[in-house]
């Protein structure tokens, strides 16, 4: 199995923000309604947003899986020699989406079908700064491992309390209880500092009616493993309070959360509800739809920093042509609309400055941009090179002294063509396992 290698990059801590840096993904959103989940084709929520979004789709499960959904998502979620580092990652094992949602199902059969490799890749995707939503067994498959519900502690059972699913992210270092709450619909409460407020203040009320659950989870804060970090975000007020017969409190308890590991990693949403839809399908409009919308904007403005790939020093070629499987991030090749950034120090009464960037994939186009003192976006630098083709070189006489910072961009991707189980890989996909280069920055 390769090894996972972004999170190495963590001692880099010159960060960009959330809201510039989004400009250095491929799409938005990655739809996992892979095997054994909800087998949804549509996604209504990123026509509101305007965003750009791909998915994967299994057969229904049980019944219609099929041998092309276990070796399509092995593919796509482990990698292939296509795209050495599956579909969620670039090259340098750095988050290819802005935010990944998982549909409801069966969450530990789910986990299982990815395999190791790919419940890695869902790990190091949230480290390097992606985000993650997940409903109901999204929910689940996000955390510790599920447990069954204490009714007089109010918590899991003490027989439960060192349970760990093998098969499930750990990404929540929590445990989620079972609601054993079926086929029902509860009302949920804004927590008063909800940062979802931020998006709607939904119709002036704090309430979302009629939120559809189906065996999902909840946490509790009596829980002893409850992790620090962890933010309520919306409360059950459920006025039917039993389940399965016997009395089973459900008001008050967390339905929705939220919990980030540090400033470097993505954004983990859970929520034991189905905001997002209805036995009829995905949900097209009301408070639920608001509710899942305003959780979406949450998520995406939420996402990891941008991060330095390295200082650069005077006449001294950075070479980046190094493959996934040479687990060497540092000088990983570019993915398709990757941004990498670099750092120089200009010395005062440097002359005949010179930058180029020389690529190794004369069919891909790569821009040169270049900034004093801040991340050089390419609508931001005050020069660039945005010609067609992948050499370039800018030059001045001199440069004020200081930090600039000198990006490449990788404009170049592939073309996505919609088939029944997501997006097949047509054009440039040489750009999937990266385009290499070489950036000198020289002066006098």
């Amino acid at each position: 199995m390769k090894k996972l290698f972004f999170p190495l990059l963590a001692a880099l801590i010159l960060f960009a923000s959330p809201q510039k840096a989004a400009a250095q993904y491929y799409k938005d959103i990655f739809v996992d309604a892979g095997i054994h989940l909800s087998d949804y084709h549509d996604f209504p929520v990123a026509r509101l947003l305007g965003l750009s979004w791909e998915r994967f789709t299994a057969g229904e499960y049980p019944d219609h899986l099929s041998l092309r959904d276990t070796v399509t998502q092995r593919a796509l979620y482990d990698g292939s020699a296509l795209d050495e580092n599956g579909v969620w990652l670039y090259p340098d094992g750095a988050p290819r989406f802005r935010m990944i949602y998982v549909h409801g199902g069966l969450a530990t059969r789910h986990g299982n079908s990815m395999g190791e490799v790919g419940r890695d890749h869902l790990r190091a995707f949230v480290h390097g700064g992606g985000s993650y939503i997940g409903s109901c067994a999204g929910a689940f498959l996000v955390s510790l491992g599920g447990t069954d519900y204490d009714p007089e502690k109010g918590r899991c059972g003490d027989d439960q309390l060192d349970f760990v699913n093998d098969k499930y992210l750990h990404l929540f270092p929590g445990r989620t209880l079972e609601t054993r709450l079926s086929r029902s619909y509860a009302d949920l409460v804004l927590e008063d500092d909800c940062p979802l407020l931020k998006y709607s203040d939904f119709g002036g009320s704090r309430r979302i009616p009629h939120v559809r659950h189906s065996n999902g989870c909840c946490i509790v804060e009596k829980d002893p493993h409850f992790p620090k970090g962890t933010r309520a975000l919306l409360r059950f007020d459920f006025a039917g309070d039993t389940a399965a017969g016997r009395p089973y409190p459900l008001t008050g308890k967390i339905a929705i959360w939220s919990f980030r590991d540090n400033d470097t990693s993505g954004l983990v949403i859970a929520t034991g509800s189905h905001p997002e839809s209805d036995p009829r399908g995905m949900i097209t409009e009301g408070p639920s739809l608001n509710l899942f919308s305003a959780l979406i904007r949450y998520a995406l403005d939420e996402t990891g920093p941008a991060r330095i790939k390295g200082a650069l020093r005077n006449g001294e070629p950075r070479v980046m042509d190094r493959k996934t499987s040479d687990n060497d991030p540092a000088h990983a090749r570019i993915g398709d609309k990757q941004y990498h950034h670099f750092t120089v120090e200009i010395p005062k009464g440097a002359r005949n400055v010179t930058v180029r960037l020389e690529g190794g994939y004369p069919q891909d186009d790569l821009y040169l941009t270049l900034r004093k003192g801040d991340f050089a976006w390419a609508r931001e630098a005050q020069y660039a090179d945005c010609a067609l083709g992948c050499d370039k070189t800018l030059r001045f006489d001199s440069l004020p002294a200081g930090t600039w910072y000198v990006g490449v961009h990788c404009a170049t991707t592939v073309e996505a063509v919609p088939t029944d189980k997501g997006c097949l890989y047509t054009g440039h996909v040489e750009t999937l396992n990266g385009v290499p280069y070489t950036l000198t920055v020289s002066w006098e």
